[in-house]
């Protein structure tokens, strides 16, 4: 079932700050650059209690964006002082409220410890929390509710810029030992070397290299600067871990390219759509020209 979203351009320029609600969602989410934020802190939507994300670059380059994540019963107040505390050097922020003002302090520091949880957890960016802050009790209702808040919040980040909660791997039992679930759904295409071997299939989310999949320590001296830093975030992330002389997947890992993925276990430039091959020999090439073909 599909989702309406509305945004609303406080200032009518494509880069400025704007506002994002959700068909029959009771929260707001109001964005801004770092720039902007003077121009619209006196809108009453900083005064209520909500989270909060603080988006700046990254220490290291093998991470697209550092975040920050807070709560506040004042998001406005917080926000005043994260604006003169240099050890905060952000560009933009991104703050989710409830429309009938009713979160409560301990709903807030759940959605925070929980964003927090979920962003240490897809390892997709830099995280200045470090460990997240404990979960507070709260009844089953509330936590149903919280929930639904934060799976709406989950849904608005990407489109407002903010990927940290894109994860990098898929918890799943699927690796190489213990498969048979996803066989009988997706193609497995493999990669097979005289040293080593891998396995992926793909789906809505990417291209999945299986969990026990082998990869290449070293990279070639032609690999290009992205997927050096693509490959030393695998690394510092324990996604990709020492086995003897070669690297092994530790969790089911998502690539945006079956290219990605090849490159990843060749350790060199290479083209996935005819590095990666079924059981009987067709490329994922030839694969995807006859499902276009079916279509």
């Amino acid at each position: 079932m599909g989702k309406k979203l509305t945004v609303y351009m406080i200032d009518g320029t494509e880069f400025g700050p704007r506002i994002s609600e959700i068909g029959n969602w009771v929260g707001k989410a109001i964005y801004s650059s770092r720039a902007s934020i003077n121009k619209i802190i006196k809108r009453k939507e900083f005064d209520n209690p909500g989270v909060y994300c603080l988006k700046g670059d990254p220490n290291d380059e093998a991470f697209h964006e550092r975040i920050y994540i807070g709560q506040a019963e004042n998001i406005g107040s917080r926000l005043k002082t994260h604006l003169n505390d240099p050890k905060k050097d952000f560009k933009e922020v991104i703050f989710f409220i409830s429309k009938d003002e009713l979160l409560t302090k301990t709903q807030i520091t759940y959605l925070e410890s929980r964003m927090v949880q979920l962003a240490i957890e897809a390892k997709t960016a830099e995280i200045d929390n470090g460990n997240s802050p404990s979960l507070p009790t709260l009844h089953e209702a509330d936590i149903s509710d919280m929930e639904y808040f934060l799976d709406q919040i989950k849904l608005i980040l990407p489109l407002m810029g903010f990927n940290f909660l894109i994860p990098s791997t898929i918890k799943t039992e699927n690796s190489i030992t213990n498969q048979k679930s996803t066989e009988k759904d997706k193609v497995i295409f493999k990669i097979k070397t005289r040293s080593f071997s891998a396995q992926m299939y793909e789906s809505n989310q990417g291209y999945i290299v299986l969990k026990g999949s082998e990869a290449k320590k070293g990279l070639s001296k032609s690999t290009t600067e992205t997927y050096r830093n693509l490959h030393r975030k695998l690394i510092e992330t324990k996604i990709l871990i020492n086995n003897g002389d070669k690297l092994s997947f530790a969790e089911d890992a998502i690539f945006n390219s079956p290219s990605a993925a090849s490159n990843m276990i060749l350790g060199r430039n290479s083209n996935g759509f005819t590095e990666w091959v079924t059981e009987d020999g067709t490329t994922f090439k030839d694969i995807q020209e006859n499902l276009n073909e079916e279509k």
